[in-house]
């Protein structure tokens, strides 16, 4: 069981782990500052607004395009701590560049808070300056999110859009995939350039014995193999933690495309190919927002994004424009989703299915793929965890595991700052609970509700309301991957203090994630105490009573999970036994303290080709 101090204070999270580096500070030019500093009219300081803030976006947008590059240097020198490194620099580099730069404009401009026509004489300069380019609609993203920071202690709803920016039917659509003709059947001098595209410094381990592989994969795995008659790949490499991939699609005269990864690893003795990937679902999971971004080498994401949601379709075309770093893109396209979902169908928002959160007010519609939140201005009186530490600490533990490599385990969210949704989109008795339990950052203004803060996961079905309904089968898979999923954000450094199953969700592919975080701390962070070494009998009050901090007692877990079934807690414990002993615990503490990346395949073992390796 989890305990909290024996002062019933609750632990605030700790400032995110950034590895080998730091974050870069952004570069605002003193230029630029001495500029807004000396204008003397409206008119000079709108101006010197909008040049502030377009040569902030234009710093921001070079470091970030370049840290994918340098992501790839990183698989080539298999520099796994600088890997991690730049994916967490390129996901707050955006709002250190805006949090940077907010200051400035409020320094010498402190009057425009809440003045819109200023705000839009800054877009009529701003515009022009990024007229044309084909990351203008980010760039209009990058003044909105200024604008919306600038007003953030003010109840001032914000916009989340870049149609200004990017008129689709006008825009050019670059290619960002090859082709590679087949002819005959598929054999490994045909696989060579496609495993070579992204054209690796570091030299293959033995690369015709593994395009000689590949090859022998797909003729027996894609259905009518000798109707291929081509390969369609994405030109550029992707990159996260350990590994990097090659995504396209196997073509086939007559018949749909196959989609296709190729998972590639950096070992001491060269690159090789571990696994093809073959078919969507199994593509999109090692696509899915459970686990880190990918850093692709690709400029083009309007297009990369397009192709792909052609692989996967059954994953939101917004989701796509995340997974590949483009967040703020992909922000705008899901609360737009959800938006139009709700015209369309006419369903309204309720409770979302499962237990009533302490913490969070949870909310959906019977069809929507999203599940949304607001947190609560003081938790209801299940809380477990002593003084509540606030909205802003909830937020923060959100924001971190945005932040970190989710490890497959846990459902990546976006926050959304001072967003109105119509009031008509509630019911009656979910609407009222939200503007008394979270009054502080929810207030109806007009026809809408304005939130400050408003956190979207995808919709997944609360592990003991999936227990319900399975059948045995099910409930044992689901067992299974729960444990998984514990020990996958153990090696995250992520521990999530109330183990309790209401937690955790399970997908559609049966995979179990944590969804719920206001509880959970560094691994590193955690007492691991046992009272195995205890005498039968004894009655004293172990030492561990008298710690401060969050200790944990690996023993209990089963316990605390509140696993019913006798059968199903077998199955717990004859395939993660281990996550009940003292010794996993402080062994994976100890690698997280020595700095070591511990290596997760996000893809099953079948598709690997040399199983067990």
């Amino acid at each position: 069981m989890i305990r909290k101090n024996r002062h019933g204070r609750g632990e605030t999270v700790q400032s995110i782990r950034r590895g080998a580096t730091t974050l870069r500070t952004p570069n605002i030019t003193a230029a630029a500052q001495e500029e807004l500093e000396a204008a003397g009219s409206d008119a000079e300081r709108i101006e010197s607004v909008a040049s502030l803030v377009h040569g902030a976006f234009t710093d921001y947008y070079g470091r970030f395009r370049a840290i994918a590059h340098l992501a790839k240097t990183a698989f080539e020198a298999r520099d796994w701590p600088a890997s991690l490194a730049l994916s967490q620099e390129r996901l707050g580099i955006y709002g250190a560049t805006v949090n940077a730069l907010v200051p400035v404009i409020l320094l010498h401009c402190p009057d425009v808070q809440g003045k819109d026509a200023f705000w839009a004489d800054v877009e009529d300069q701003y515009l022009p300056m990024i007229d044309g380019l084909y990351h203008a609609d980010l760039a209009y993203a990058f003044l909105n999110s200024v604008r919306r920071q600038v007003h953030a202690d003010m109840w001032r709803a914000s916009t989340y859009s870049s149609a200004r920016a990017r008129d689709e039917e006008t825009a050019p659509h670059p290619v960002v995939t090859r082709r590679f003709d087949i002819s005959g059947p598929v054999d490994a001098e045909q696989l060579v350039p496609v495993l070579t595209l992204a054209g690796f410094t570091r030299s293959w381990r033995d690369l015709d014995a593994d395009a000689a592989a590949v090859a022998a994969r797909l003729r027996e795995a894609v259905r009518e193999p000798e109707r291929i008659n081509g390969i369609e790949m994405a030109d550029a490499g992707f990159y996260r933690n350990r590994g990097a991939y090659l995504v396209g699609r196997v073509l086939r005269d007559g018949l749909d495309p196959v989609p296709l990864g190729i998972a590639l690893l950096n070992e001491a003795d060269g690159v090789l190919v571990d696994a093809v990937i073959l078919g969507s679902d199994d593509l999109q999971y090692v696509f899915s927002s459970t686990l880190a971004n990918f850093q692709v080498t690709a400029e083009h994401y309007h297009e990369m994004a397009a192709f792909l949601f052609a692989l996967m379709p059954d994953r939101p075309h917004g989701l796509q424009y995340s997974t590949i770093g483009y967040n703020h893109i992909g922000k705008v396209a899901v609360i737009r989703q959800i938006e139009r979902e709700l015209r369309e169908t006419g369903e309204v928002l309720d409770y979302a299915v499962g237990s009533r959160g302490t913490v969070a007010i949870g909310f959906s519609a019977p069809s929507l793929g999203y599940v949304a939140k607001v947190i609560r201005d003081h938790p209801t009186a299940g809380y477990k965890w002593g003084v509540f530490p606030g909205v802003r600490s909830v937020l923060q533990k959100y924001s971190r595991v945005h932040e970190i490599n989710r490890a497959g385990s846990m459902l990546d969210n976006i926050i959304y700052y001072n967003v109105t949704l119509p009031a008509d989109y509630f019911t009656d008795a979910l609407r009222q609970e939200i503007l008394e339990a979270a009054g502080d950052n929810v207030i109806q203004t007009g026809a809408g509700l304005l939130f400050r803060h408003l956190i979207v996961q995808i919709k997944m079905i609360p592990f003991p309301v999936f227990l319900e309904g399975a059948t045995e089968e099910e409930a044992e898979l689901a067992i299974l991957n729960l444990g998984q999923c514990i020990a996958n954000n153990a090696a995250a450094n992520i521990f999530n203090k109330d183990l309790d199953g209401r937690n955790y969700g399970i997908s559609g592919i049966r995979k179990v994630y944590l969804f719920d975080y206001d509880a959970i701390e560094d691994l590193t962070d955690v007492k691991v105490r046992t009272n195995l070494d205890r005498f039968d009998g004894e009655e004293d009050i172990p030492d561990w009573f008298f710690e401060e901090g969050v200790i944990f007692l690996p023993e209990e877990l089963e316990t605390h999970l509140r696993i019913q079934n006798r059968h199903l807690r077998r199955v717990f414990r004859d395939a993660h036994g281990d996550l009940l002993t003292l010794e996993y615990w402080t062994e994976m503490q100890g690698r997280l303290d020595r700095g070591e990346v511990p290596r997760l395949t996000p893809y099953r073992e079948e598709c690997r080709l040399r199983p067990g390796g």
